[in-house]
């Protein structure tokens, strides 16, 4: 199949629904957890729980990076919005996420310069158009988006640009798999995300079947693309044979992108770092190497950060983990809305609180 219609087809979905129906009859539960939010987002836009047998349930997990993203981050990036001369520059999945005390979108309301781009190299070209100001920003993604971050780093280096800087906030996908491999959850497998594996290949993720037992299968983000993905982890189950297998041919690759890994490994480096509701997990994000420290909002820009305070109730953390669903949460579409955001999983457009809320009935409709 190469075109969208025939990944939407009805009897192409229908017949992988029965295979995978048939693969599950007999076993015990099956717990099986997507790692990417635009997964999540279009499982519950087909409504592929609902096609699924009761003993194979679906998780969301942590592959939302604004989810992941903890609240130090996030009231850093308040405190430097707040200062004279700087300029915040963010993708628009950030401006909303409540911090400890506001948001971007208060900041920007009551007076603050915070802008939404589209690239990185957006912000490059601010900072060279602004001289006086200080352009910060806001690096947060996982291995989709961290080669755009890099080559605009460098970029502003070309330029000789001394006022453009990235608060890096970045995070890498395969580590904190292994933390929910061995964690509470109990995974038979993971989806594997397309977008991260089309960087990275699918190389990275062997561990986790060598060394955890856990079936791994990157697929792509169509109905059939999920639904293939899902019977090959069923019969990795069935077979014994954990391994990892890639249902998006038509994009990744086992060595990944090249060129964008190199970007990535020039300027950044591995470091320990905290994700929302799991906690600190070593060598799973990144900071700025000491070569290009220039550009390093962290080490350059001082500012007064307030204490960070979680929202009271809100269980994103558990939820990330596939601990619970956006169901089990008593904010979830009463307090906890996308007009009103408690949680970051609400506010992404990748969050499963969104996602969960947009395409299911909200309570009490």
């Amino acid at each position: 199949m190469k075109y969208q219609t025939e990944f939407r087809d009805r009897s192409a979905v229908r017949h992988l629904v029965e295979r995978i129906r048939h693969t599950a009859d007999g076993m015990d539960e099956v717990k099986l957890m997507e790692v990417c939010g635009s997964h999540t987002m279009a499982i519950c836009r087909f409504g592929i729980r609902q096609l699924l047998p009761p003993n194979l349930t679906l998780l969301s997990g942590p592959g939302c990076p604004v989810c992941v993203t903890e609240g130090a981050y996030l009231d850093t990036a308040i405190a430097m919005a707040r200062l004279p001369d700087v300029v915040i520059a963010t993708f628009g999945d950030l401006m909303r996420v409540p911090g400890s005390s506001s948001s971007l979108e208060r900041e920007k309301a009551a007076g603050a310069t915070v802008d939404v781009v589209f690239s990185p190299l957006q912000a490059v070209d601010g900072a060279q158009k602004s001289p006086g100001k200080r352009v910060v920003f806001l690096g947060i993604g996982f291995e989709t988006t961290i080669p755009g971050v890099a080559l605009a780093i460098k970029e502003a280096a070309t330029r000789g640009l001394t006022n453009f800087f990235v608060l890096c906030g970045h995070k890498v996908i395969p580590t904190p798999l292994a933390a929910l491999a061995t964690g509470a959850t109990r995974i038979n497998g993971f989806i594997l995300p397309g977008h991260v594996s089309t960087i990275i290949g699918t190389r990275p993720y062997e561990f986790l079947a060598s060394e955890h037992g856990i079936a791994c299968a990157v697929a792509g983000f169509e109905p059939a693309d999920i639904l293939q993905a899902t019977l090959m982890l069923l019969q990795q189950l069935r077979s014994g044979t954990p391994r990892v297998q890639n249902e998006y041919t038509r994009v990744v690759r086992p060595e990944g992108n090249p060129g964008a890994l190199a970007a990535i490994d020039e300027v950044f480096e591995q470091t320990d770092v905290v994700w929302r509701g799991i906690g600190v997990i070593p060598d799973s994000g990144l900071m700025i190497r000491e070569s290009f420290a220039a550009f390093d909002a962290k080490r350059r820009i001082a500012c007064d950060v307030e204490p960070t305070i979680e929202k009271a109730g809100c269980i994103c953390g558990e939820i990330l983990q596939g601990l619970k669903t956006p169901r089990d949460c008593p904010l979830f579409g009463k307090a906890c809305t996308p007009v009103n955001p408690i949680g970051a999983c609400m506010v992404s457009s990748e969050g499963s609180c969104a996602a969960n809320y947009k395409y299911m009935e909200a309570p009490g409709e």
